[in-house]
């Protein structure tokens, strides 16, 4: 199964941004900070999760990145789709042609655990993560350990 760094890091980023969105735009400088992720490869998966709809870009000074609508219904799957992830247990990406242009014995069976991968991540929101103790416990820890080294500077 293939769920590359692109698709992890914008599910982190996007988990980021919900937890800490509020009244004003959260800058991609902070969610890189946090979660120790380069700048410019965050700003190469805002711009497709932008393109999606499932982040809006504020300007200016100030600015900075919100979720495009209720956190309750931004699914982990419909995040890994807009940075053109796929989730595919097969070897052949799914096209049946995995043993010398044939389907292998086992293609169904790794088709159907792709689907059930893609079906489990459907049922996850942001909202559903955002819940979780360990998370808050996690993004709490992150937030001191910031806080810490902005007073170290």
């Amino acid at each position: 199964m293939k769920l590359t760094t692109k698709g992890r890091y914008a599910v982190t980023a996007m988990l980021d941004l919900a937890l800490h969105t509020g009244d004003e735009p959260v800058s991609l400088a902070e969610i890189s900070e946090r979660q120790d992720i380069s700048l410019s490869y965050l700003e190469q998966l805002f711009s497709k999760l932008r393109k999606a709809g499932l982040v809006v870009s504020m300007r200016g000074p100030g600015g900075g990145y919100q979720l495009n609508g209720d956190p309750k219904k931004i699914a982990i799957s419909d995040i890994i789709a807009a940075v053109d992830e796929h989730v595919d247990a097969t070897r052949c990406g799914g096209l049946g042609d995995c043993q010398n242009n044939q389907r292998c014995l086992t293609h169904d069976l790794w088709t159907d655990l792709s689907n059930q991968i893609r079906l489990f991540l459907s049922e996850i929101t942001l909202a559903d993560m955002t819940e979780r103790a360990e998370v808050r416990e996690t993004a709490l820890r992150q937030k001191k350990r910031i806080e810490f080294l902005s007073l170290a500077r």
